[in-house]
């Protein structure tokens, strides 16, 4: 009986153990890459908060998500309290994602950064945060990635470089991830 029980608890244990480690390193992780820095940059007669990402994988994603919060600090009567802005975006949604995606927030009248300069996000210690999700289609799973962009890390003027290269003789479109941070002065 002793034997039996001992028997029967250590291939349930084996099979607990392999389970767990199997669902720890089986879990699907987003290659989602953030171009090291965001801009301000003329968007359609107006200016605009951008930056872009990439998918690192060669599987797509597939209904991804971008949402965008502005925090920054404010002094309300000798207490600095932290705010925080859902920043509006041109596009939140994208069917799939299997080259860059562009994710720009227009500053117009009604935005939290309508008039501001790079030295009152600076003096703000503001701070650009980033969700990107979407379900991977080779898994079939939601990921996730998260990025921030802090007010040094943001351009002013300057526009980026296109990442796409020239079609191939099979007609396929075709990006270089190593464009993905490259900037041009914007006109």
């Amino acid at each position: 009986t002793i034997v039996t029980v001992e028997s029967f608890a250590s291939i349930l244990l084996i099979a607990l153990a392999t389970g767990v480690i199997f669902a720890r390193f089986s879990r699907p992780r987003a290659q989602i890459r953030f171009s090291e820095r965001a801009v301000i940059a003329p968007y359609r007669g107006m200016t605009a908060f951008q930056f872009r990402i990439a998918n690192g994988r060669r599987s797509e994603l597939i209904e991804v998500e971008a949402k965008v919060i502005y925090t920054f600090q404010e002094d309300s009567g000798g207490s600095v309290t932290r705010q925080y802005h859902v920043l509006p975006l041109d596009r939140t949604r994208v069917t799939f994602s299997p080259l860059t995606w562009t994710i720009v927030h227009p500053i117009d009248q009604e935005s939290p950064l309508y008039g501001a300069t790079d030295a009152d996000l600076a003096a703000r210690h503001a701070e650009f945060l980033v969700l990107v999700s979407g379900v991977d289609e080779t898994v079939s799973q939601v990921v996730h990635r998260r990025a921030s962009y802090h007010a040094a890390e943001v351009t002013w003027g300057a526009r980026f470089v296109s990442a796409f290269l020239p079609v191939d003789a099979g007609g396929r479109i075709r990006v270089d991830l190593r464009r993905l941070s490259d900037l041009e002065r914007a006109i």
